[in-house]
């Protein structure tokens, strides 16, 4: 008895703010077919507000206490039970009804650069370029040699003498360098939602699942269908994409085996007479460069028709050359013109 009263005397104590966010949070994740847990460490709060403004067409985010998030999840099954190992520091949750890759690509996509922090890891190299900085001389060549970018004056300004590499990803970042990447408008960090897991479908997806490349994903789908076909093809193995590629090829290799075999069949005889013909043409020419008169007039007047075909290809070609060269010379000619009356247009 007295622990029921215990219990009943601290529910009555819980005030009813908590009640309702945890069951307003139990709502969202019913309503939903994705919840996610987001990381909103380092964002300020009117940055914040200005993300939910962008989120609010396609997903709907919301921050509350840990300990609330953990309870509501608690009680909304075993799948959400699962993510409050990800319930950690600063943390929101996002509600949408996209599937889990878009929703982390529209995420990372509202990313924007931020300044790095004092302290900070870096997230990646960070790298100074050489060239101009647009300081005046001074003692600012001091401080970029002080953290270790090489700096001189060139034409009156204080220029980076050569691209350097100030600090590895996975190295903390002092003071002095994160001050003056700031003043060189450097800003290495990005300050957005990291989506860090998801709930969807009955499945619980983490970030680096959603983290694909889209672009190399298709490459590699498209080149493998590719190579199925390929090999599907070289077995003979027949199905409905590759059957018309199969009877193509079986027609053109039957062809060619009839040809070489000299099979006289009807289909082949047009390929005969005319592979007859060419070596019949040939031999007359060389009988013909020998003795003229070993030749009857009809041969004659046939080599000679076959001896000036390509050379009257040839002048058509040349000719059809010249005349485009020409055309194109015209034209340019007209597009100069032009553009000098516009030219005038604009004094």
């Amino acid at each position: 008895m007295e622990a029921a009263a215990e219990e009943v005397h601290h529910t009555e104590h819980v005030p009813q703010w908590k009640i309702e966010e945890v069951e307003e949070i139990k709502k969202l994740i019913q309503s939903y077919s994705l919840f996610g847990i987001v990381s909103v460490s380092g964002i300020p709060a009117k940055q914040l507000q200005v993300m939910r403004r962008e989120l609010k067409d396609i997903a709907v985010l919301k921050v509350s206490r840990n300990t609330l998030v953990t309870r509501a999840l608690d009680e909304s099954g075993e799948l959400a039970q699962d993510m409050k190992d990800y319930v950690d520091a600063q943390i929101g949750l996002i509600f949408t009804n996209e599937n889990p890759f878009k929703i982390y690509k529209i995420l990372e996509k509202s990313k924007s650069p931020s300044p790095i922090k004092p302290g900070a890891v870096a997230p990646k190299d960070i790298v100074v370029e050489e060239g101009p900085t647009g300081f005046p001389p001074g003692p600012i060549i001091g401080d970029l040699q002080a953290v270790g970018i090489p700096a001189a004056i060139d034409s009156g300004k204080v220029g980076v003498k050569e691209t350097t590499t100030v600090a590895k990803e996975g190295e903390v970042v002092s003071q002095k360098l994160a001050a003056m990447l700031n003043r060189l408008e450097i800003f290495p960090d990005e300050v957005g939602l990291d989506l860090k897991v998801v709930a969807y479908d009955g499945s619980i997806f983490v970030s680096d699942q959603l983290a694909i490349d889209i672009g190399q994903y298709f490459f590699d789908f498209t080149t493998a269908a590719q190579q199925a076909f390929n090999l599907s093809v070289n077995a003979a193995y027949p199905t409905t994409a590759n059957i018309t590629t199969l009877i193509s090829k079986g027609v053109s290799e039957a062809r060619n085996l009839g040809v070489n075999a000299t099979i006289m069949e009807p289909q082949l005889m047009d390929t005969f007479l005319s592979k007859a013909q060419s070596q019949m043409m040939s031999v007359a020419q060389i009988v013909y460069n020998r003795d003229e008169n070993a030749v009857d007039e009809n041969l004659k007047e046939a080599l000679s028709s076959a001896s000036t075909a390509p050379q009257k290809a040839e002048t058509e070609t040349e000719t059809t050359t010249e005349e485009e060269t020409k055309e194109e010379e015209e034209e340019e000619n007209e597009e100069e013109s032009g553009m000098a009356g516009f030219g005038s247009l604009f004094g």
